[in-house]
């Protein structure tokens, strides 16, 4: 939104000063994104008169002036054919940056004759691309400062160009009139009365309007009237100068009435000639296929519901959009109707991205005008018509009623303190309001027609901080909630997540951070994909269902990776999974992933492809990291992307599952076309029991001083008895004084005869209070095989 000083200030009574006033719009919301101030660059240059000139004595076409300025007579010599005595000019004295030619003038010698200083065109000035002769003042005293000289005389050439960004939510301030009233409100001067008297009607207008009753609710109302015996042509030179100001053309008066319009309050307009249109006006929906060639020189094809503005010949506009070039004004227009309506916002929007067109006025519509003003808006464009252009006004033709956007809210003086932090009056909040547009009657606050973004009480607050600027807000620390040292900032969950992830990361994973959306297919391999975890608006058709595991994510990025040539990968994520779709249907979790080999493939062979006893020992560094038991359980019985066969649930007892490890099932590789295998583990935090002592100093180090005792033991077994299963019931024999078993030995075959094998474990026991007698390791032992027959059927090899 550009708009010029001069141009505020029609609507404003100010002193500001520019710096004033653009760091107020900042404060105020309306973020300045630029300024132009010709008068800047124009800051140094004095008025001059010359006293005499004379022909230089060594060049025809030069002229050695004497120039009365503030520092007394000045020599300067000139070129230009217009030097000569008795005119004011401006002049640019040693040390003043002349733009138009990027040169700082000094004192030099031209032929042997001394100069100080210069006599500026305009071109040099960059005031035009006039360079014929130097500047020629009708009036003006020596010394007195040229951009005052203009700010009386030629305004236009040193009206300082505001630029701002508009947000969405502030459709008023479109308008100058709705900056103004900010300024106003903000204490940087007084806002203006610019309302104009109803014209009153001298005949029926010859056209009518009206409107399709499937199209009331994208036009609700629609003012209209016939201006006829107008004088169509150029526009004044001020209204010529504001056009130009801003970046617009200026085309013709009637045109530019409703730019003037469109930009100062925020109303778009539209003019049709009037002796172009056939019969009367309807506004309609589309039924599909017309086409109107429109004012900016294109054709345009109408889908079907989009709204238009037809005559009996056909659609001669683009409803709230652009007009149509048959009915477009020109020089010989002598006869105007002027349309003044009210377009929804939402079709707007829709009918412009269909058909690709940027207009200004389908940029105000779509984000709302002033609806109450629709009525002022018209008679303020008959006044100016008949002030420029003469002619005689019809009455006014009105189609539908405009819409009612009453509503109030309660102003609650304290709320301010409590939303924003800031002490204001609440005199000072009442007379904001007031200074805004709202109209208050007791704590209720009537909300302007203009201001479609105040929709709660929260608003009202928002607009009393935002006048009184937020840069008031004094910073005050929290209060302490306790006395003495706080309490941890971050929850044992939280500790436990970034644990776990730093000890990924030292372990030599990379993170990866990927979305918690995946497509169905994917989903479905992990147990989920189903409705209770579809999202009603996905952002594409493969982000189309919340994850119910990390796993898919990272293997996607491994594949990403090996389609680009990297084999071996080592990823994890820490992150949110769904089982469902309700609050408490998810939980954070830990998830790493190994693909190819441990290294780069060397002359000693140590490389070698991942498998799963990394994990294991991957995931076991990370439990115990968190705070899990050394003491687990490995069970079997995972989910069904898990290998069958290669994983291994990591468990405090059957239905205490703190997480699993194991190799990834085949077909989902295949399905997720990743070159395995693949190693993975899942944990989750949360099943981590919580420690009994909630203090910060570490239990005592317990070493026992008793001698360990291990012994051997060899079980004949069935070949489909999984090693695992011999060694937990081992493990449970006596859980006080067992601390490790493992498998040091397989044999089949031989004269163990088909369908067995023999495994070997080592039992270590480590004692805590007396040293071990026989009798005491027998009877543990006897406990082992005891143990071991029941759960495996297994018996002591011979």
């Amino acid at each position: 939104m550009k708009f010029t000083l001069s141009w505020l200030k029609d609507h404003l009574d100010t002193t500001a000063s520019i710096d004033e006033i653009t760091y107020a719009l900042t404060d105020l919301g309306l973020e300045v994104e630029g300024v132009e101030n010709p008068a800047a660059k124009l800051a140094d240059f004095t008025l001059g008169y010359v006293q005499s000139a004379e022909k230089h004595p060594d060049a025809d076409r030069l002229n050695v002036c004497q120039v009365e300025t503030d520092e007394g007579v000045m020599q300067i010599i000139c070129g230009a054919p217009n030097a000569r005595a008795g005119i004011t000019v401006v002049v640019a004295k040693p040390g003043v940056y002349v733009p138009g030619i990027d040169t700082t003038i000094g004192v030099g010698k031209i032929r042997g004759v001394e100069s100080f200083g210069m006599m500026a065109s305009e071109r040099e000035m960059e005031l035009s691309e006039e360079h014929d002769g130097i500047i020629e003042l009708p009036s003006g005293k020596p010394g007195d400062r040229f951009i005052d000289w203009l700010a009386e005389n030629d305004p236009a050439k040193v009206d300082p160009v505001i630029e701002i960004a508009i947000t969405p939510n502030r459709p008023d301030a479109l308008g100058v009139r709705g900056i103004a009233r900010d300024l106003a409100a903000r204490g940087l001067g007084k806002l203006k009365p610019r309302d104009c008297d109803a014209v009153e009607g001298s005949f029926a207008s010859p056209i009518s309007v009206s409107i399709d009753d499937d199209t009331l609710d994208g036009c609700p109302v629609f003012y209209g009237r016939l201006i006829k015996g107008v004088k169509n042509g150029p526009s004044p030179q001020w209204l010529q100068d504001r056009l130009r100001a801003i970046g617009l053309r200026p085309i013709s008066f009637l045109v530019d009435v409703t730019n003037f319009f469109t930009f100062d309050r925020n109303r778009p307009l539209h003019v049709f000639d009037a002796d172009k249109v056939a019969g009367n006006l309807r506004v309609h929906r589309a039924k599909g296929g017309e086409e109107i060639a429109a004012l900016d020189e294109k054709s345009y094809t109408l889908q079907e519901g989009q709204m238009a503005i037809s005559d009996d010949s056909g659609v001669e506009s683009i409803a709230g959009i652009m007009g149509g070039e048959a009915t477009g004004v020109t020089e010989e227009t002598v006869n105007v109707f002027v349309e003044s309506a009210y377009w929804d916002p939402v079709q707007i929007a829709y009918t412009g991205r269909a058909l690709k067109i940027n207009s200004d006025a389908r940029y105000r519509f779509e984000r709302g005008v002033d609806p109450a003003f629709t009525p002022e808006g018209l008679e303020h464009a008959t006044r100016m018509i008949l002030d420029h252009a003469g002619g005689e006004a019809s009455e006014v033709v009105v189609a539908g009623q405009v819409p009612d956007t009453s509503r109030a809210y309660k102003l609650d003086t304290a709320r301010v303190q409590s939303l924003v932090g800031m002490t204001i009056p609440e005199s000072d909040q009442r007379e904001t309001l007031t200074a805004l547009g709202f109209q208050l009657d007791g704590d209720m606050a009537q909300v302007p027609s203009w201001r479609p973004d105040v929709q709660g009480e929260a608003d009202l607050v928002e607009e009393v901080a935002r006048i009184a600027s937020l840069t008031q807000l004094e910073g005050k620390p929290l209060p302490r909630l306790t006395t003495g040292v706080p309490r941890p900032v971050l929850s044992p969950m939280q500790r436990r997540v970034v644990t776990a992830r730093r000890t990924a990361a030292a372990l030599g994973y990379n993170e990866c951070v990927s979305y918690s959306f995946i497509d169905q297919a994917s989903a479905a391999l992990f147990g989920g994909g189903t409705d209770a975890t579809r999202l009603e608006n996905p952002i594409s058709s493969d982000m189309s269902h919340m994850r119910p595991d990390l796993l898919p994510g990272l293997l996607q990025a491994a594949a990403r990776n090996q389609a680009r040539g990297f084999a071996d990968m080592a990823l994890f994520e820490v992150g949110p999974a769904f089982s469902g779709g309700e609050p408490g249907e998810e939980q954070v979790i830990v998830s790493g992933l190994l693909v190819g080999r441990t290294g780069p493939r060397d002359v000693h062979g140590a490389a070698r492809a991942v498998d799963v006893y990394d994990v294991k020992a991957d995931a076991e560094a990370v439990l115990a990291a968190i705070g899990a038991p050394a003491k687990v359980q490995i069970l079997r019985g995972a989910d069904e992307w898990w290998h069958p066969g290669r994983h291994g649930k990591i468990c405090l007892g059957p239905k205490k599952v703190l997480g699993v490890f194991g190799e990834v099932h085949p077909r989902v590789l295949a399905a997720m076309d990743v070159k395995g295998p693949a190693m993975a583990f899942t944990l989750y935090p949360a099943e981590v029991p919580l420690p009994r002592k909630s203090g910060a100093t570490r239990p005592a180090l317990q070493i026992s001083d008793l001698q360990a005792v291990e012994r051997d033991f060899a079980f004949v077994v069935d070949a489909d008895v999984e090693a695992l299963a011999l060694v937990n019931a081992a493990k449970g024999a006596d859980k006080a004084l067992i601390e490790d078993v493992r498998v040091f030995d397989e044999f089949i075959g031989g004269s163990l005869g088909e369908g067995k094998k023999s495994l070997a474990i080592t039992v270590r026991l480590q004692p805590s209070d007396k040293t071990l007698k026989d009798a005491d390791i027998e009877a543990v032992g006897a406990k082992v095989v005891e143990k071991v027959t029941k759960a495996t059927g297994g018996v002591l090899r011979g």
